[in-house]
């Protein structure tokens, strides 16, 4: 169901609102690649690609159910032979983003307060405290959180690898004050006591940019929160292994096979004193 959500979306979004109202015989290569170009220009290189390849679909079953001409071109088709000519990337490309002190002071300062429901910038906080993957944390579920310990068990993560999220003084006191009647997690949907998803995260920032009521800074995703509190653990002065413990990176190579240390007591002592940096931003 989610797949056929965001199929429809993008269908929707990227292309029917674009060219839906012209004959499907009369777009041409150009179109196509006007198309998808602007996609790109915009940094959405994976959804130029997701974009493509449902157009190219799209025109490919319309042939098969004869609802085009039989010597019709499919333009998606030669967009694409254009795009791998040109060595236009339609993959993600690896993201450098990293919010600088005084971007970050602002952040800091702006989210408790900001425009956005209050189950997303709860959740954004929490990602700033931890460093975890913002779908990770939506995930949350107050089984999992054991305040006495001040911890968090992922049970399910990116590398399949369960682990324990050490949590700073700071994150544990907003934990506890966020509600916890009749939900199973920490992060629930408004109307369907569901925990909320990632996608909701973006939905929302582009809900806020649209209305005007975005932080003033160069655009940020939640995954670049993540980026800057490795960052920031690092230019604190925290061990290399610490911080890629806190992401929860497995080590690499014969290291990985040798060093099976969790680094949980280490992790502890560098969150907290990541959360009492964000405490000197605030003003």
């Amino acid at each position: 169901m989610k797949g056929q959500y965001t199929s429809s979306r993008t269908l929707t979004k990227d292309i029917v609102d674009k060219i839906g109202g012209r004959h499907a015989q009369d777009i041409t290569r150009k179109d196509v690649l006007d198309l998808i170009m602007t996609v790109v220009k915009r940094g959405a290189n994976t959804q130029a690609g997701i974009v493509l390849r449902e157009l190219c679909s799209a025109y490919e079953f319309a042939l098969g159910l004869g609802k085009l001409d039989e010597d019709f071109a499919n333009p998606a088709l030669l967009a694409k032979a254009s795009l791998t000519q040109a060595k236009v990337k339609l993959t993600s490309i690896p993201g450098k983003r990293v919010l600088s002190k005084d971007e970050l002071t602002q952040l800091v300062n702006w989210l408790p307060t900001s425009a956005y429901p209050a189950n997303v910038k709860n959740a954004l906080r929490l990602t700033l405290w931890t460093g975890c993957r913002s779908g990770e944390i939506c995930a949350v579920a107050w089984k999992d959180v054991n305040l006495e310990d001040g911890t968090i068990h992922l049970r399910e993560t990116k590398n399949g690898i369960r682990r324990y999220v050490q949590l700073s003084q700071q994150a544990i006191e907003f934990i506890q004050q966020l509600p916890s009647k009749n939900t199973t997690h920490l992060f629930s949907s408004q109307y369907r006591r569901t925990p909320i998803v990632q996608e909701y995260l973006n939905v929302a920032a582009g809900i806020l940019r649209k209305e005007g009521k975005m932080l003033d800074i160069d655009h940020w995703t939640p995954h670049d929160l993540r980026r800057t509190v490795r960052t920031g653990l690092a230019s604190l002065g925290c061990p290399n292994e610490v911080a890629e413990a806190v992401l929860g990176h497995s080590p690499k190579g014969i290291i990985g096979v040798y060093n099976l240390h969790s680094y949980d007591k280490e992790c502890k002592v560098w969150l907290q004193k990541w959360a009492d940096y964000l405490d000197t931003l605030k003003v």
